[in-house]
């Protein structure tokens, strides 16, 4: 194997589902960075898998909670539990993160890996990520003051994205920190809801007009961002998944319902 070949994230796609291509060029697909994606994904949950790393070398995955500070996971571990002693004595580690479901199929839909080293915080560092723990995970007051607990905050410096079948990035940590989470996230979810349930035809030809897929015959909202929505279309070629995005960038949910009814007007406009 060459050197670079061992930096790749995927091979032969093997039997992996065949996605057809657009048809025509899309009108616009702009779309959150990895770094922006990951920063949604990371504030959208407050759970994760944690890699830790044993004494033998073996890795070991744990199912945690945790809060955020800066975008870097507050973990409130248990020195006596196998991850707490695996960070104690080798500080590397990753978790994997997994957003909410919005497609039947669970490859189909978005997930993260942040890894990085674990850090103890110390002085006004320490008070504000236990704050940020307390506020993603209201327990852990029953237990973040015991002794045999440790906090601990991810220093994020390597970041992997994936959005579904042929959507994935990678992202550095400096660039993950700058990002921020999507202000629609609150919203998202009552928003595919909608869309789907009353502007199925109106989300047909968002695809056929916009999307590169004049080819369509229905069509499903899977994600609503600041900058446009992600589609799941069936084709007579297969299924997949266009970008249809917004003149501009939204700056609030306040702007989300006009930005879409413009997004229509533009789409049944051909």
């Amino acid at each position: 194997m060459a050197s670079g070949d061992s930096l790749r994230d995927h091979g032969d796609p093997g039997d992996a589902p065949s996605i057809p291509p657009p048809l025509t060029q899309p009108v616009n697909a702009t779309r959150p960075s990895a770094a922006e994606e990951a920063r949604t994904i990371a504030a959208s949950t407050n759970t994760g898998t944690l890699a830790t790393l044993t004494t033998a070398g073996d890795p070991w995955a744990s199912f945690v909670t945790y809060g955020l500070l800066d975008g870097g996971p507050v973990l409130c571990v248990s020195n006596l539990a196998e991850h707490g002693r695996n960070l104690a004595g080798d500080p590397r580690a990753s978790i994997a993160i997994v957003a909410a479901a919005t497609d039947s199929d669970p490859l189909a839909n978005s997930r993260i890996t942040l890894a990085g080293v674990a850090e103890k915080p110390t002085g006004d560092r320490l008070v504000v990520a236990r704050q940020a723990h307390l506020d993603a995970v209201p327990a852990a007051k029953y237990y973040v003051d015991y002794s045999d607990f440790t906090l601990w905050v991810l220093r994020v410096d390597r970041v992997r994205w994936v959005g579904g079948y042929g959507r994935m990035d990678s992202a550095i940590g400096t660039d993950y920190a700058a990002a921020e989470p999507d202000p629609i996230q609150a919203v998202a979810g009552g928003a595919i809801e909608h869309l789907n349930a009353d502007h199925a035809e109106a989300l047909a030809a968002m695809a056929r007009t916009l999307g590169g897929y004049p080819d369509t015959t229905a069509a499903t909202c899977t994600g609503v961002d600041r900058y446009g929505l992600d589609l799941k279309v069936i084709t007579e070629r297969g299924i997949a998944y266009p970008r249809v995005s917004y003149a501009q960038r939204l700056d609030s949910a306040d702007e989300l319902r006009s930005a879409t009814v413009e997004l229509t007007r533009r789409a049944r406009s051909g």
